[in-house]
């Protein structure tokens, strides 16, 4: 083995909590290392978040223009070129490398291109894409985990040999596929059966669960599924795939279970978005004293440090939300920590988007974790069509729900299904981090005509505190 090269912190891994972390390490003037096997920048820009939303969007463009005689703007037919739409998607994941290149460069800090594992306590041999191998250690600082997760294959007899599509794959399609088969209710599968049935394709969903969106309450999942119902997206929940037959990209077909009886569903390409696993096999971690979970997530404390001194873990691969942002707020904690503060996961309000058309929003506590948790709430619900801005837009069914404290005026959760749902949840975990009670947000005076104006009708529809009722 090489000699150890001395650094003053290491990052394994350049997803977003990471490399952000790194580049600040570097222009403090510590000298860090990242290693990356594959993805310059992580997932997010290369094959997760940005991509698919790129194409997601190109797939709302079909499905305008093929109903802009309902707007008044007559069309011919409408081809989509799968080509461009690729290319289109590719351009901008080059354009996300080379800014990071600039970032890397700018910081100072150092990229290294290799696949690395533990070899003992905060030293790491990085076997080099280009041949060779280097030993780094971190001799003054930290070593910081950050290697994510990838797309769970379960278990289902003849699936892996029909080598099915992840979300990967399925953003390099150079043509309309037939018809799709998608195993998974859950957001990626939904932003990725919607999109391909507007590029043309004929969708199935087969969901083991009860409902699609298994996270969310009931009323929730009901509206999504009608909208993607609606489109033409056949929607099987209750349903265990038994086993796979043929070989996606050709002729495949699912053996499902279900309530009606077995079913065989016949497909041209078979995409499987069932779930996340952590990319911790094989990283050695055992050599450097980093235990892992009963899943296989890195156990960390609220501080994001692991069973290892002066190793922490970052993003994904810590058990952290799935989402780019919480990695985001990750770094904040740990850069705060590393600098003496005491920056907790605790309690933190992380939200989320769903990018189907319309989008779904979420912050806070669902029905379903009030429940769980034993918080009375009072719920107040509004349909989109009562949204002034829905009505001019001819938007489709959806509908705004809040969650407000039994015993206070606080908003402790909000969900929406309509347009522009992610920014009008901005302004409702705004009121949530100040604290705001309801009634402030109720009567702001909001900019008509938009999509939040209809939280003031939303809000209007908050049952009374039971003490107040009583007090009349």
């Amino acid at each position: 083995m090489a000699a150890p090269e001395r650094y003053d912190a290491v990052v394994l891994g350049s997803g977003q909590g990471g490399k952000l972390l790194a580049w600040d390490l570097a222009r403090s003037g510590r000298r860090t290392a990242v290693v990356e096997r594959r993805w310059i920048g992580g997932s997010c820009p290369n094959i997760n978040c940005m991509p698919s939303k790129n194409e997601i969007w190109s797939a709302n463009v079909a499905y305008v223009a093929r109903h802009g005689a309902e707007f008044g703007t007559m069309t011919d037919r409408v081809a989509v070129d799968m080509v461009k739409v690729r290319q289109r998607k590719r351009d901008m994941v080059d354009r996300q490398v080379e800014a990071h290149l600039r970032a890397y460069k700018d910081s100072g800090a150092e990229l290294i291109m290799g696949t690395g594992r533990f070899v003992a306590p905060k030293t790491l041999e990085v076997r080099l894409n280009g041949g060779g191998a280097r030993v780094l250690h971190a001799d003054a600082d930290k070593v910081f985990v950050n290697v994510g997760t990838h797309g769970t294959i379960p278990d289902v007899p003849g699936l892996e040999a029909s080598g099915p599509l992840t979300s990967i794959e399925a953003l390099e399609f150079d043509h309309v596929p037939p018809h799709l088969v998608v195993l998974g209710g859950g957001y990626v599968g939904l932003e990725f059966s919607q999109a391909y049935r507007r590029f043309g394709s004929r969708v199935t969903i087969i969901q083991d669960g009860p409902q699609l969106l298994s996270q969310e309450d009931p009323d929730i999942s009901s509206g999504v599924r009608q909208i993607l119902s609606a489109e033409g997206i056949e929607c099987l929940v209750g349903a265990q795939t038994l086993r796979v037959h043929g070989r996606s990209g050709k002729d495949v077909t699912a053996l499902v279970r279900t309530a009606a009886g077995e079913q065989r569903i016949e497909g041209s390409d078979i995409l499987v978005a069932v779930g996340r696993t952590p990319n911790t096999t094989g990283l050695g971690l055992e050599q450097a004293g980093v235990e892992l979970d009963a899943r296989g997530y890195v156990r960390v404390n609220d501080r994001l440090e692991t069973t290892a001194p002066d190793v922490w873990a970052i993003g994904e691969c810590a058990g952290t939300p799935h989402f780019t942002h919480a990695s985001v707020d990750d770094f904040r904690i740990i850069k705060d920590n590393l600098a003496g503060g005491n920056r907790s996961t605790r309690d933190r309000l992380i939200p989320y988007c769903v990018f189907t058309d319309p989008p779904l929003a979420h912050v806070g506590l669902s029905e379903r974790d009030a429940h769980r948790q034993g918080v009375a709430t009072r719920v107040a619900k509004l349909p989109m069509s009562d949204v002034l801005r829905v009505q001019a837009v001819d938007a489709r069914p959806g509908l705004m729900k809040a969650l407000v404290s039994a015993s206070d005026d606080r908003i402790l959760g909000f969900t929406m299904i309509g347009p522009e749902a992610g920014e009008v949840m901005a302004a409702v975990q705004a009121a949530m981090l100040a604290e705001l009670p309801y009634p402030k947000l109720r009567d702001a005076v909001l900019a008509h005509l938009t999509m939040a104006e209809g939280l003031g009708a939303l809000l209007s529809n908050v049952p009374p505190l039971a003490h107040r009722t009583a007090s009349r």
